[in-house]
């Protein structure tokens, strides 16, 4: 029996569901692939907004890497909030030697407008950043990711048209999507739904301009779905 696409999230768990490691297990399952965690952050949130954040220990965060690259074939790591500089100078290391590809979230400014990492961490994501097939940073996360190839997401853009951009690693436009604003408040969680859904079309072989259509689409679908959503606040994504 052939084993299935696999891909490894590393990032932050949020105990509502909606955001971080949740929702990439569910997002990397409804698009084909075996998907995997390694917990780089706890925080306390919910859809009214993020309370607080802890970082694991470094040393924890490789362990827990190391132990899935030990024993389980890797196609992809999505990497999302690392919550420290500590944790992404000890990834970038633990993962040195990873062959497959490799797609960065910066996880920088939550939807609520909180920061959820600091600007020494995403600067620090810089070097990381320059190793991966795709970084996906938001409008305001852009400013730290001048290079390499990224997905442009417009989501936390003005206006009622939405734009977002894959760019090359010189800046150059290769292709956009333009989509209506949709009329809801349940967007919680969009960013690390993206990343993992486009992760895990990777995963499935599917190339780069291909996954990121899949996603976009994929989260604009979600949210309309989602429009009775749950929480008193930004609800999360019903992920089907």
């Amino acid at each position: 029996m052939h084993r299935p696409p696999t891909v490894l999230a590393i990032g932050g768990s949020d105990p509502s569901g909606g955001a971080g490691i949740q929702a990439d297990l569910k997002a990397i399952q409804v698009h084909g692939a075996y998907g995997m965690a390694a917990i780089a952050a706890l925080t306390v949130q919910n859809t009214l907004g993020v309370l607080s954040v802890r970082e694991v220990e470094p040393a924890w965060l490789v362990a827990q890497v190391r132990a899935v690259l030990d024993d389980i074939p890797v196609d992809v790591i999505k990497v999302g909030m690392l919550g420290s500089p500590a944790n992404v100078r000890a990834l970038s290391r633990a993962i040195a030697g990873f062959r497959g590809a490799l797609v960065v979230d910066p996880v920088g400014i939550a939807k609520g407008g909180r920061a959820l990492q600091g600007e020494d961490t995403l600067r620090a994501l810089q070097e990381l950043a320059g190793r991966a097939t795709v970084v996906t940073p938001n409008l305001e996360e852009a400013w730290a990711f001048r290079e390499g190839v990224r997905l442009i997401k417009g989501g936390h853009g003005e206006g009622e048209l939405l734009v977002d951009r894959l760019l090359d690693a010189q800046g150059r436009e290769t292709a956009r999507w333009e989509h209506p604003r949709i009329p809801s408040v349940h967007t919680h969680g969009t960013g690390c739904t993206l990343a993992s859904a486009l992760a895990a079309r990777l995963a499935c072989g599917d190339p780069l301009p291909g996954a990121c259509s899949t996603a976009i689409c994929y989260v604009q679908a979600q949210i309309a779905a989602s429009s009775a959503g749950l929480g008193r606040g930004r609800g999360p994504l019903w992920q089907l």
